[in-house]
């Protein structure tokens, strides 16, 4: 009994010491869904700044725990999780997908935070959160998604979109953000590739990971000169060491519904019966729809297989095909994409060293459809047929006059199939990441990214030689080619101290970037041309050099300070101005987190954020050494003789040595919330940018005093207030249903607060006149205000046409009675998403409405008018809107503000249904199969007349169109 007794002493005693003794606890972290492991979790003992991340293999170890610590997993896109030690040392763990998690890791300038540290106005998208459909450009992954952000994308196949972020912060320059593309800022200006769609169109959306969308200037301040139209950083998706295959397949048909409404052949054969007799006998006996002969139902397809997996014993290494065709509706247009991604990301050293190798090539096929032949199939007369057996231009109808084909006035069928415009790029682009966590200390690591991008392109444009056009000249039809490359190099280096030091944690970085970008070409010109004369241009190179530092600074986990800060230097300006200084500042307080707080039941999060900032915009438009002496050789009339011989004159262009970048100084105040555990989150924001030494573009000069009477300069300001608002939610959540919503709503005020002497700037070049323009830019209004005369009515409630009222009462109308009338972009964007998961089914569906834009209809102001029926040597139709006004002469009424219309509009842009059958390979034992459909741009509601809202710039002269797509899908895992 005796010996019994010691014996459960002992058994106690030990049981006790090993309750309360440090031990090594064990584990591994895997996706709940799929079972795969994840690798890059954060696991942190709770309370403590103790932690680690899982390695490739999801695999974790932390030591100094006890029983009853805490340990805390954190992984972006999924909720975290908490689980308390107790006897098991060794565990292992399953995450789910979240909606939104403050713990979510968030991808910043040379760094990391997270939604609940970040002091800026920071939000991250993930693979999970992507916009569904027809996507084969990158950016469109996010359209609708961000608050702040507007993405408005062409109809055109693999076409590019117009990107800006709070409104842009310029006038003369870009609005585009910085996009960085896992770690390498890549060419941003709004200039064309020849021969590509674009420069995000060669990128696969397959191979992306996460955005990072950095929005307000302390937190895009890192990134310095570049960074005024804020920036988006592109994460890729990386190798893992568990062997992985998947197989995505998608297959697309597409249809343009709408058409711009014109007189039908038999309603075009009695107008002209009644207006032009003579002509009758110009009529044909045809029944043609010029708009459906030129625009077709289309077929596309979208094939990724990836390749995950560990080779040579140690590298975990991912290798992805893309394979992107999709037919254009715009007869003969098509975009064709070949993508080869390859990661590889071994760790070193008991992980002391992580290396990230990144490689990108892609080949892009394209054939550009004119898509102005959709203005000619508008104006081509329907009593004509398509195809003429007896036409000596290709066996295609053409109008002739005298014998010739009839100026101005070309079959639009004929036009887009006898012309071959085609072209090819290919880009490489990647960038070697090596991490290094010092042994001796291992709070600092040193990291190296050296980064490129590349492409080479070619555009050869050949129209045939029985097409109508130039038959008079000297040569017949078009043989041009077109070369171009571009070049972007990228070294950049830093250090990051992480040390906490009892209730202080500090992280500072610190570093050097130095980027080179190149841009030279060759244009053939019309070889056809006996006098064509070949052209090559090189661009001199931009080279950008910058110190960055940053430090945040977070007390009781309670009080953040973060501090900015970048010295930059670009050749794009002369000596004087050459360098600049950016920086911001952020505080945020985390109310939640103080004890009156801490246990509420309804507030589980609150952040109270406050930010200043100064960043800066170098893309100058049209030149890169406008600082320099510059000549240029005269015309061939310009020639002088020199010791009796012909020398071909130069002439010097204008110059601004005083030119500098643009400057833009935000302020913001935020507030993050979560409510009721989280189950509903979001942000609140109020900012107010302020853009000054705007470049503005052909800004006059006094005579003399340069070599020319107008050149760029620096005189403008630009201030943009906005508000932003984001809540997403959980509705429902069980371990069978799962419905979440995210809604995203933003406001903005855009004005012009200075020029130089108040000057005034036209722009929004029109259709339907020479050099005529509808907007301007005045202070005190919105950049690219609509310049119009007041429209007079008669008592009826009739135009009257060519009246006008008489704004300034000086008993004459003329330019100077034109106001000026609303502006394109919308007073207020919104984005809705939901998606609803039951078991293995899932269904999501995506809205996007702006409210108060306005749209030009250049469509009707400059085609809509009864002369272009009377007067015109060669019959031509018009759009049945002429019914509504009964104008006559376009000169006279296209400057009305009858054609400026509310464009408001709800769209749906995408809905998705699937079913995802687990396990249909047995052999395999986390495959899956899902199988899905959906559509895309399901419907627009809008007011607006003409085929389209949301139109480039607000002016609508037939943009390309926009098809409803339907979708049938497939992946595969195994």
């Amino acid at each position: 009994m005796k010996k019994f007794k010691l014996l459960l002493i002992g058994i106690l005693l030990t049981t006790s010491f090993s309750m309360f003794a440090q031990q090594t606890v064990k584990g591994v972290v895997k996706e709940k869904s799929s079972g795969e492991p994840l690798p890059g979790v954060s696991v942190v003992v709770k309370g403590t700044q103790r932690g680690t991340e899982t390695d490739f293999d999801g695999n974790f170890s932390i030591t100094n725990v006890k029983t009853g610590d805490v340990l805390v997993f954190r992984y972006l896109g999924y909720a975290n999780k908490e689980i308390t030690i107790g006897t098991n040392f060794n565990f292992t763990v399953e995450l789910a997908e979240a909606a939104q998690q403050l713990d979510e890791i968030v991808v910043v300038g040379y760094g990391t935070t997270t939604v609940k540290d970040a002091t800026g106005s920071v939000e991250a998208i993930t693979a999970k959160d992507f916009t569904k459909g027809n996507i084969v450009t990158p950016e469109n992954l996010l359209s609708g998604r961000v608050s702040g952000v507007n993405i408005t994308t062409s109809g055109a196949p693999g076409s590019g979109s117009q990107i800006t972020i709070r409104g842009g912060s310029s006038i003369g320059a870009s609005n585009s953000p910085l996009i960085i593309i896992d770690g390498l800022p890549i060419e941003n200006s709004d200039a064309s590739v020849s021969g590509s769609r674009g420069l995000l169109a060669n990128i696969n959306p397959n191979d992306i990971e996460s955005f990072s969308v950095l929005k307000d200037a302390s937190a895009t301040a890192i990134y310095g000169s570049r960074a005024a139209n804020g920036v988006i950083i592109i994460n890729t998706k990386k190798g893992r060491t568990e062997y992985s295959l998947d197989f995505d397949m998608q297959y697309t048909f597409g249809e343009v519904l709408d058409r711009v409404q014109v007189f039908s052949a038999d309603d075009f054969r009695n107008i002209i019966n009644q207006i032009r007799p003579g002509d009758a006998a110009l009529l044909g006996n045809s029944n043609t729809n010029w708009q459906n002969e030129i625009l077709r139902n289309t077929v596309s397809s979208l094939y990724n297989l990836t390749a995950r997996g560990q080779i040579f014993g140690a590298i975990p290494t991912r290798l992805s095909l893309g394979f992107a065709n999709q037919e254009g509706s715009v007869l003969t247009s098509e975009f064709d994409r070949k993508t080869i991604s390859l990661s590889m990301n071994p760790s070193l050293f008991k992980d002391h060293l992580k290396i990230n190798l990144n490689y990108n090539r892609n080949f892009e096929d394209s054939r550009f459809g004119d898509a102005g032949q959709i203005g000619s199939a508008l104006r081509y007369d329907p009593t004509q047929p398509v195809y003429d057996p007896t036409s000596p231009f290709g066996g295609f109808y053409q109008h002739i006059v005298s014998g010739e084909p009839a100026n101005g006035t070309t079959n639009p069928v004929a036009a887009l199939l006898q012309r071959n415009n085609t072209g090819f790029a290919f880009r490489q682009y990647g960038n070697l990441n090596l991490d290094y966590k010092f042994h001796f200390l291992p709070e600092l690591k040193a990291v190296i990214n050296v980064g490129f991008d590349k492409i080479k392109s070619e555009n050869t444009d050949i129209t045939s030689t029985k097409a109508p056009a130039q038959s008079n000249a000297l040569f017949r039809g078009n043989n041009a080619f077109k070369t171009q490359e571009r070049g972007n190099q990228l070294f950049d280096s830093y250090l990051n101290y992480i040390k906490t030091f009892d209730k202080t944690k500090l992280d500072v970085t610190a570093g050097y970037s130095y980027q080179r970008f190149e841009n030279f070409g060759t244009d053939s010109g019309n070889k056809n041309n006996p006098n064509n004369v070949a052209t090559t241009f090189a661009d001199p190179d931009v080279v950008n050099i910058g110190f960055f530092g940053r430090a945040n600074l977070t007390f009781s986990e309670k009080y953040l300070l973060t501090l900015n800060y970048r010295r930059d230097g670009t050749s794009r300006f002369g000596e004087n101005n050459r360098w600049g200084n950016f920086g911001g500042a952020a505080l945020a307080w985390k109310i939640s987190e103080e004890d009156f707080l801490k246990d509420n039941k309804v507030i589980s999060n609150l952040k109270l954020r406050a930010s200043y900032g100064v960043t800066g915009q170098q893309n100058i438009p049209g030149s890169n050494d406008i600082y320099l002496d510059r000549y240029r050789f005269g015309n061939q009339g310009s020639q002088y003789i020199f010791g009796n011989q012909v020398i071909q004159s130069t002439i010097p262009s204008a110059i601004n040595p005083n030119l500098k970048w643009e400057d833009t100084k935000t302020i913001e105040f935020g507030v993050d919330y979560g409510l009721f555990n989280n189950k509903f989150s979001g942000s609140l924001n109020y900012f107010n940018k302020v853009s000054s030494d705007l470049f503005f573009n052909e800004a006059s000069l006094a005579d003399g005093i340069n070599f020319s009477n107008a050149i760029i300069q620096n005189i403008g300001e630009l201030t943009i207030n906005g508000i932003e608002f984001t809540i997403n939610g959980d509705i429902l959540k069980t371990d069978d249903y799962n419905w979440n919503f995210t809604f995203n709503a933003t406001y903005l005020d855009r004005e012009i607060t200075k020029t130089l002497n108040n000057q005034e700037f036209r722009t929004g070049g029109t259709g339907g006149g020479t050099g005529n323009t509808i907007q301007l830019y005045r202070v005190g209004f919105a950049p690219n205000s609509f310049h119009v005369f007041k429209q007079l009515y008669d008592s009826a409630g009739k135009p009257i046409e060519g009246a006008y009222v008489d704004l300034n009462g000086d008993g004459l109308i003329n330019d100077n009675d034109r106001y000026l009338k609303e502006n394109p972009n919308a007073d207020i964007a919104l984005g809705f998403q939901s998606s609803f998961n039951y078991k293995n089914l899932d269904f999501a569906f995506n809205l996007r409405a702006n409210i108060g834009n306005h749209v030009y209809n250049n469509v009707n102001s400059a085609r809509a008018q009864y002369e272009l029926l009377r007067d015109n040597a060669v019959l031509g139709n018009i759009p049945t809107s002429v019914l509504n006004t009964n104008f006559v002469r376009t000169a006279d009424v296209i400057n009305s503000d009858i054609y400026v219309e509310n464009a408001s509009f709800l769209r749906m842009d995408n809905v998705t249904l699937g079913y995802t059958f687990n396990n249909p390979i047995k052999k395999f034992s986390y495959s899956s199969l899902r199988i899905w459909a959906g559509v895309q741009n399901v419907f627009t509601w809008t007011n607006y007349t003409g085929l389209d809202p949301e139109v480039f710039n607000g002016i609508d002269n037939l943009i390309y169109p926009r098809s409803r797509n339907f979708l049938f899908g497939a992946n595969i895992k195994f």
